[in-house]
């Protein structure tokens, strides 16, 4: 990284600390304001925004940009907006006995400077949703949106700038240089949304500052199909969400479990699915591109080294059109008799990939999903409670959906966020704010306290006290 960017970024911090400073806790209509000025930034932009990520893409679905973006960043920000008044609300807490009669509370306290490392594959979402939080909870926020998407990247910039004066809100853009000396930065709290090999290395940068991190990564999340699931409906959901954005999300399911005698059943279902969905894929508007050619080439790679490893590879191609790298749009792709060995169940996918496995047993699918690093997501269809609870009880996941798919990320009163390598912390709704905030405890003393009874010289009065104090505790 060049001296007068390095110089540029420092200088930017400083400028957002010593604001923060001179207003450490803002009002609520301070914060509101914020909120109201980000809402008009997305809701004002909407097509540019679409068009620019577009553009990034080689192709992204508007209606995609529109649900998956658009959508929940408007209700992000609504929630937010209706709850805020409660969530900055100093809460009165229980007092222990032996300091009556005292009294307790907590508030909410905003942390400082927020720094935000978003990704491409939902650049509006993941960059901007946060900053809600963060901005509802009284911080300055600084963001670094991915290189991978330049125009979005460039205009989110510019619309940021329109909007906020540098020291509350400001976007640095730059390539992975940028983003290393970014995350060295001495914030107060810094949340991270990618891979978890980069996650494990913005950890280690902000490590020296003991900058608290919040880390969304990623992971295989499983999808478990249960013998008394309607399959047919299994398929068509795990079909919409798996090929949303062209399977470019941190939560697609990342491969399916059932009945090995369900298997070519659900094969079937899942083409006829797409086929639905999709009924052609080169020129077709609701079809996602492959972010670019080495992302499309590392897909490629994955299912030529399961099908040379002997996996069955499926590719689901509707409208029989001749293969073109034209635009990107990879074919949707089932693999059968995929093995553990393979390289398609030792990474993310990040694609329109699916590798589908046989279990004979629920224990058997249990012991797989908890052989493997903690999934970001994990779904599980089916009609039997006894199994359902197993599932939940027995397996340990970022989040979880069931007789569905994604949807539990867009619950603003559910907290979104991973465990083990697929992340650490949580955010959305009142746990952002909990996120971006530190709660402060507060004892008041009372007058009429009685800690004067146990301070030195002790004697038996104290020794009375201790034993009635201890038969209490």
């Amino acid at each position: 990284m060049n001296a007068p960017v390095a110089a540029g970024l420092h200088a930017l911090f400083e400028a957002q600390r010593e604001a923060f400073a001179r207003d450490i806790f803002p009002d609520r209509a301070v914060r509101l304001d914020r909120l109201r000025r980000l809402r008009a930034l997305v809701s004002d932009n909407e097509e540019a925004i679409a068009a620019a990520i577009s553009a990034d893409f080689g192709h992204r679905s508007r209606h995609e940009t529109a649900l998956a973006e658009m959508v929940m960043m408007l209700a992000a920000l609504s929630h937010a907006r209706r709850h805020l008044a409660r969530w900055m609300k100093t809460r009165r807490v229980a007092t222990s006995f032996h300091s009556l009669p005292g009294a307790s509370r907590i508030t909410a306290q905003p942390l400082g400077v927020v720094g935000i490392i978003s990704p491409w594959n939902y650049p509006l979402q993941l960059a901007l949703a946060p900053a809600v939080a963060a901005l509802a909870a009284g911080n300055r926020v600084l963001l670094k949106p991915s290189e991978l998407t330049p125009r979005f990247s460039g205009l989110l910039a510019q619309l940021v700038e329109r909007h906020f004066a540098a020291d509350e809100c400001a976007v640095v853009n730059g390539d992975a240089d940028v983003a290393r000396q970014f995350a060295s930065l001495p914030f107060d709290h810094l949340l991270f949304t990618g891979s978890t090999a980069v996650g494990r290395q913005v950890a280690m940068a902000a490590a020296p500052n003991l900058t608290p991190v919040t880390l969304e990564l990623g992971g295989k999340s499983p999808a478990i199909l249960d013998a008394s699931c309607d399959l047919a409906d299994a398929a068509r959901r795990i079909a919409a969400g798996k090929l949303l954005n062209a399977g470019q999300t941190c939560i697609a399911p990342d491969y399916v479990l059932l009945p090995s005698a369900l298997v070519r059943d659900f094969a079937d279902s899942f083409t006829e699915a797409t086929r639905q969905l999709y009924p052609t894929l080169e020129h077709n508007p609701d079809y996602t591109s492959i972010v670019n050619e080495r992302h499309l080439d590392r897909l490629q790679a994955l299912v030529e080294d399961a099908r040379s490893r002997g996996a069955q590879v499926l590719a689901i191609d509707p409208a029989g059109e001749p293969a073109a790298r034209g635009h990107r749009k990879m074919r949707p792709t089932l693999l059968l008799d995929v093995t553990p060995a393979m390289a398609v169940m030792q990474e993310e996918i990040f694609g329109p990939v699916l590798p589908v496995l046989g279990y004979a047993t629920l224990d058997e699918a249990i012991a797989f999903v908890n052989h493997r690093p903690r999934p970001l997501a994990l779904y599980w269809f089916g009609r039997d409670a006894r199994s359902r609870g197993r599932v939940l009880r027995e397996t340990i996941s970022g989040g979880v959906t069931i007789n569905d798919v994604l949807l539990h990320i867009a619950q603003e009163n559910l907290p979104f966020g991973g465990v083990g390598a697929s992340g650490s912390g949580a955010y959305h709704g009142d746990y952002g704010f909990r996120t971006f905030s530190k709660d402060k405890p507060v004892f008041g003393q009372s007058p009429w306290s009685g800690t004067s009874l146990l301070r030195p010289p002790y004697g038996p009065r104290a020794e009375r006290i201790l034993r009635l104090l201890k038969r209490l505790a």
